[in-house]
């Protein structure tokens, strides 16, 4: 068993020791970082640098060695021979360790133990056994056979026993490839060899001699039988043959191992649970040890290295797992003890052996003691830096960190691919090595998972992928490299065997790309590896086999070359200073695939998605209970009519069956179809894929939305809701979050049914969109109908054909949307999107209540005359009033009082539609203003006054101010001009109804604002003139009907001039209006000729007449704009056709200016002979009597002009004008010098 981590506090150094010895290998305790203090080791004038650190150690405390006396028989077996001892720990396995094979996984047991080192700092994880073998190759016959794996930038090195191998593919038949491939390329006529008896000699000599150096009082023991020390013998002859113990390929069984010896020993306990963020992607899966329990012991895949240590050789960073038995205490408080036959001199392998072993586990000192024949002979110390120079073991430190530094880099350039196995094989006696690609070799293969190594490579992808994703700092340029690992992990594994890893590792994937971030600039410049689940691209692979010395290549001279990925043509190569130079960084920066948009983002995160769902489905068991689906066929979206689905009635009811539903969420009472355990990892992943989707389909939607993409959107919002709704059924616990993400969804879904409403002429593109359908999107579909019907929200998700069934489902979604959010602390929570959707609520409401009113008009508008009001129309009026007053209610409630002001507007603009209908429903001849007319106008007026109460000031938003007030201003105009023309005078006196209209007139005048100048302001010109014009009209008309009241009439008089006036004033400001000036300059001169009647003194008539001629004069302005117009229309067929009818002048109403001409002429005939008939009959007085006959004169010009004129009868209309014209040119002319042209 293995201690406490804190045991490696056991394995410093001394401060004495290093002064003592003259060795500065500082060894570090405690602390898993690195000392940033260096430390070096000076030989031969040449530098070699090291460090150690010990990361871990369950040695037990160490002891002093027992110094054999002399002609000691190491032979003879001591009394503690193979029995446990608490000095030892567990009995011959850890003291004894190095005399024992290494595991071919012993790399991944320390690799899983330090997966932070993984990946990033380490270049090697490896058996300090490997490490040593692979730096003697330049100076050893022997064969070397090793499994190189590459995990990021590091590599992972286990021996790889052929010989083991290939006696356990004669029994099994596994391996027979591998067999067969080593057969035909490197040695056809492969044997087993046996070891020598000298072998099984010199390691019980050995054994025994390690047992004697910690026994005390060994001499006290009784020794063993003769019988019983065979069966020793014959036991760790066995141990030592069947040590490697090699697996057959790796299978998960049905049922894992529930032994407890198999979970993590001694250390804390590893759980890459995968919590990426605040979503926990896969359960602990029991710290996820169990996956890996079955066949662990066999399988090597625990750390049962006594300790391992953080070795730093030169540059090379090292994870290396070392066993060999250290002594301590007394005068050495640190050595490693060894046992030399006396006639045997210390070889070069030997010594760098001793050499290296030292430098790993820092220790300062050896101790050797010599035997001949078994009988000890004398014990010698050195010092570690002298063991370079020992006689017969001479070697350069700077040659072994040269060799060290050329293999890294060979294997570096060469071993590319993450997650394959390479084959490093030096055959005995030769000097060429040789790299293979095993996978590649293997897949060649009919099974591809006969290579055992898959497995635990997969793990550590795996590992090392959730580690770099569980760091809370972690930064995204790293999410390349964990989408690498997470990909090569998925490659290697089989999808039945093992769905946890692969749903595991694809949510995970899913998890990389942030949906709902925009996508920022890569820092790399080209996109790199965009769609490749390789760090390398071919190209660069192939570059890899060779550098600028053509040091290594794939040469194709011999046969057995083509296979080999890379070749040392020479171990002598290995020598030379950076003659292999690795050409690239063990992992290039793995660029993140640029997705370049949103769509191709979410695409992207579905399809991990859908794997991960297809994995989790794959391991549920009651298959046969569940309906049979086939995910190739597209599961049908049903297009229904508004007719079969009951309308509006119909969603009340679906939406109160939702609203239940939330309710029982909140208690937790779900459950799925397919009959998964809550709590399994197949139910808490499949949930966290599901919402992974729902979020995914919501982009998609939102991005389908701005695109104006409706029908899409429809689709994916829908996909969005299932996916929601599967998620309801299997959740227990519905989170507040969770519950929010619904609420916008829904929030989107009713901007997509309005969009959808709003865009009727495009109906059939949208339905096509709408009913398309993905076979990813078929194939996650099929996988939420496993759960659930996915019909919770199919009342939001219709494409209907009733523009009032959308605007209906519409307003539906925000209410539910509203709903949820009133659940738990939600509105408080999300104070924004509850503003949101009130403020959705009400444009839906008014969109609604418009819609209801404009179905009224038309119902209005198809009504024969006379008939009065239908129950339809009422009925409309009633509804439409509603949705303004919710709309209203929803926008006070979050302060909005610019469109609680609009709906107020429009709710004065269906008070107008309901007196319209009224006005509508009487007969035209005996029409009068309504009771029900004033009573719906007054109220108008009520809620525009209120609208502009709610604004307060023009300031606070002057459009909407100034739509308002002209809406007002248009209300009182309507109600005076009906009762103005339509005089209930069966109701009221004339003189109240003039009353009314007069003050119904100032108050349009009032809210009209002619001064702002604005893009409304001819408009409010025009209805300024044309109040003034009426109002001086019905005075006109009182004065001529009224009799009596002297006062009353004068008032009436001069309110009518002042009227007139205005209305001339105003109508002259405008240029399209000169049919109105004209007619209201007429009326004046008939008000002037009125006057005029009832006067009886000719010098009184001959000052009104005057006057009247005055207005006549005034009136050119006039006939210049109706000039203007008529040349206009008679060039317009010359002009460039081009011409935008923009810029054309409006058409004359032709009929109205010929009758209006034909009054003027008939007008200004009368009043000039009037005007000579007085003034010839009057008594001139001497000082104007000249004044007096040039005016006589001009007007009988004039009058004479006019008369010929007239008589013509084929004059054109221009013509005619033109003459008008010229006599008002002439009239004021001659007139201007008259001092008695008083003008009123």
């Amino acid at each position: 068993m293995m201690g406490d981590p804190k045991e490696a506090g056991a394995e410093a150094s001394p401060s004495g020791t290093a002064a003592r010895g003259g060795l500065s290998l500082l060894s570090q305790t405690e602390s898993e970082e690195p000392s940033a203090q260096g430390s070096a080791l000076f030989l031969g004038g040449s530098e070699v640098k090291s460090r150690a650190v010990v990361k871990y150690s369950s040695a037990p405390p160490r002891t002093a060695f027992a110094r054999l006396e002399e002609k000691t028989d190491l032979k003879l077996p001591p009394a503690n021979w193979l029995r446990e001892s608490a000095k030892l720990g567990p009995a011959g396995t850890t003291i004894l360790g190095n005399s024992k094979k290494s595991k071919p996984f012993s790399s991944f047991g320390m690799a899983y133990d330090f997966i932070d080192s993984v990946g990033n700092d380490v270049d090697v994880v490896s058996d300090s056994e490997n490490i040593k073998k692979l730096l003697k190759i330049p100076y050893s016959k022997s064969h070397v056979s090793m499994a190189v794996h590459r995990i990021g930038r590091t590599l992972l090195l286990d021996e790889l026993d052929i010989q083991e191998l290939f006696m356990r593919s004669s029994q099994t038949g596994d391996w027979t490839w591998l067999k067969e491939f080593y057969q035909r390329l490197i040695d056809q006529k492969w044997q087993r060899k046996k070891k020598s008896k000298e072998h099984w000699y010199q390691k019980a000599i050995l054994s025994k001699f390690l047992y004697y150096s910690i026994n005390g009082d060994g001499a006290a023991q009784p020794v063993p039988s003769p019988a019983e020390q065979q069966e020793s013998s014959s036991s760790d002859q066995t141990h030592e043959s069947e040590g490697a113990s090699w697996p057959a390929p790796f299978e998960m069984p049905s049922s894992v191992s529930e032994d407890p010896s198999a979970s993590s020993q001694g250390r804390e306990p590893l759980e890459p649970s995968c919590i990426v963020g605040h979503v926990a992607s896969a359960p602990k899966e029991q710290n996820l040890t169990t996956l890996f329990n079955d066949g662990e012991n066999s399988q090597g895949l625990k750390n049962d290295f006594v300790r391992n240590i953080l070795w730093t050789f030169e540059d090379i960073h090292m994870l290396v797992g070392s066993n060999m038995p250290i002594f301590g205490g007394g005068r050495y408080p640190a050595v490693s003890l060894r046992l030399r036959d006396n006639n045997k001199p210390i070889n070069v392998l030997t010594g760098i052996d001793y050499w290296l072993d030292n430098l790993i586990c820092n220790v300062p000192e050896l101790v050797m003691c010599f035997h001949v024949n078994g009988i000890v002979q004398k014990y010698e110390m050195i010092k570690t830096e002298e063991i370079p120079n020992l006689e017969n073991s001479n070697f350069s430190t700077k040659v072994i960190k040269d060799i060290a530094q050329n293999i890294l880099s060979f294997l570096k350039s060469n071993c590319t691919k993450e997650g394959h196995t390479y084959w490093l094989f030096k055959a005995s006696g030769s000097d060429i090595v040789k790299l293979y690609d095993l996978t590649t070799l293997c897949e060649e293969t009919e099974d591809k998972y006969q290579n055992p190594f898959t497995m635990p490579v997969a793990i550590l992808l795996y590992k090392v992928a959730c580690n770099m994703m569980m760091k809370k700092n972690q930064n995204k340029k790293h999410y390349g490299t964990i989408r690498t690992l997470l990909l090569n992990c998925v490659k290697l594994l089989d999808k039945s065997r093992h769905p946890q890893i692969i749903a595991s590792a694809n949510y995970m994937l899913s998890e990389l790309f942030q949906l709902d971030e925009p996508k920022k600039e890569e820092s790399s410049d080209s996109p790199l590896n965009e769609n490749s689940d390789e760090s390398y691209s071919e190209e660069e692979e192939e570059m890899a086999d060779s550098d600028e010395n053509g040091s290594y290549s794939t040469s194709s001279d011999p046969a057995d070359d083509n296979k080999a990925v890379a070749i040392i043509k020479s171990v002598g190569e290995l020598s030379v200073p950076e003659k292999y130079k690795s050409i690239h960084q063990i992992r290039p920066s793995c660029a993140f695939p640029v997705c370049h948009d949103t769509e191709e983002r979410c695409r992207l995160v579905l399809s991990y998605v859908l794997e991960g769902l297809k994995s989790v489905d794959s391991s549920i068991k009651k298959e046969s209970d569940l309906p049979a689906a086939d995910p190739s066929t597209p599961i049908p979206l049903k297009y229904e009519d508004e007719s079969t689905r009951g309308g509006p009635e119909g969603l009340e009811k679906q939406m109160a069956l939702f609203l239940d539903k939330m309710g029982s969420l909140q208690k937790g009472n779900c459950s799925g179809q397919s009959g998964m355990t809550p709590g399994s990892w197949q139910h808490k992943m499949k949930l966290q894929l599901i919402l992974k989707s729902s979020k995914a389909y919501y982009i998609l939607s939102d991005a389908a939305m701005s695109l104006q993409k409706y029908g899409r959107a429809l689709r994916y919002i829908k996909l969005a809701l299932q996916s929601h709704d599967t998620y309801c059924c299997l959740c227990t616990n519905m989170l507040s979050e969770v519950l929010l993400f619904l609420s916008q969804y829904l929030t989107l879904c009713g901007d997509i049914q309005l969009m959808l409403a709003q865009n009727a002429n495009n109906r059939a593109a949208h339905l096509e969109e709408f009913n398309y359908q993905t076979k990813e999107d078929q194939e996650i579909l099929h996988s939420l109908h496993r759960e659930s019907s996915c019909q919770g929200f199919a009342w939001a998700t219709d494409l209907s054909t009733d523009l009032e069934s959308q605007l209906s489902v519409s307003c539906k979604c925000y209410e539910a949307a509203n709903e949820i959010l009133q659940f738990s602390d939600l509105k408080s929570q999300n104070p924004e999107h509850y503003v949101q959707v009130l403020k959705r609520m009400g444009n839906i409401r008014n969109e609604i209540g418009v819609f209801y009113m404009n179905q009224a008009a038309a119902l209005q508008g198809e009504r024969v005359v006379s008939k009065s009001v239908s129950a339809a129309e009422q009925q409309l009026w009633k509804k439409s009033f509603s949705c303004f007053e919710k709309g209203i209610h929803n926008f006070e409630s979050i302060d909005d009082a610019t469109n609680a002001a609009l709906l107020l507007c429009n709710t004065g603009r269906l008070m107008r539609v309901c007196a319209q209908a009224h006005c509508g429903a009487e007969d035209e001849f005996k029409r009068e203003f309504s009771p029900e007319e004033g009573l719906y106008y007054s109220k108008a007026v009520d809620y525009y006054l209120k609208a502009l109460r709610s604004l307060g000031t023009r300031d606070m938003h002057p459009v909407v101010w100034d739509s308002v007030n002209w809406e007002l201003s248009t209300t009182y105009f309507t109600m005076a001009t009906l009762q103005q023309d339509y005089a209930p005078l069966s109701r009221k006196a004339q003189e109240q109804i003039e009353k009314e209209v007069s003050e119904a007139m100032m108050k349009s005048l009032k809210h009209c604002d002619v001064d702002s100048a604005t893009a409304r302001q001819p408009l409010c010109q025009y209805r300024a003139a044309t109040i003034h014009h009426r109002l001086a009209s019905m005075y006109h008309s009182c004065l001529r009907n009224q009799v009596g009241d002297e006062h009353l009439r004068k008032q009436h008089r001069v309110l009518a001039d002042l009227h007139y006036s205005k209305a001339a004033k105003l109508f002259q400001l405008l240029r399209d209006a000169p049919c109105e000036l004209l007619r209201v300059q007429l009326e004046r001169v008939a008000f002037a000729e009125f006057q005029m009647s009832s006067q009886n003194s000719n010098v009184g008539k001959l000052k009104t007449l005057s006057g009247a001629l005055d207005i006549m004069v005034r009136t050119e302005h006039a006939f210049q704009l109706i000039r203007k117009e008529l040349v206009e229309e008679c060039d317009q067929p010359k002009n460039d056709e081009a011409t935008s009818a923009a810029d054309s002048s409006p058409n004359l109403n032709r009929e109205e200016v010929i009758k209006l001409l034909s009054i003027f002429e008939s007008r200004l005939s009368f009043l000039l002979l009037q005007s000579i008939k007085l003034m010839s009959s009057s008594k001139r007085k001497m000082s104007n009597a000249v004044e007096e006959d040039v005016v006589l004169q001009t007007n009988k010009q004039i009058y004479s002009q006019l008369l010929r004129a007239t008589a013509n009868r084929n004059s054109t209309l221009l013509e005619r004008t033109e003459v008008i014209i010229c006599l008002l040119e002439q009239l004021a002319s001659g007139s201007s010098g008259s001092s008695g042209s008083a003008v009123p």
